[in-house]
């Protein structure tokens, strides 16, 4: 899940380096999103 994350990020930074701002939002966005799931994930094993 953490990889979905990093992809959307480079997606992004490259987005943004071509000057596609609302793809790179959008990208952004959404490797936000995977990295939040993925740390509530992590935090519920720790805790059961």
């Amino acid at each position: 899940m953490l990889q979905w994350t990093i992809i959307f990020l480079v997606i992004s930074v490259i987005a943004a380096l071509f000057g596609a701002t609302s793809t790179s939002r959008v990208a952004a966005n959404i490797a936000w999103a995977i990295f939040v799931v993925f740390l509530i994930i992590w935090i519920l094993t720790f805790i059961f």
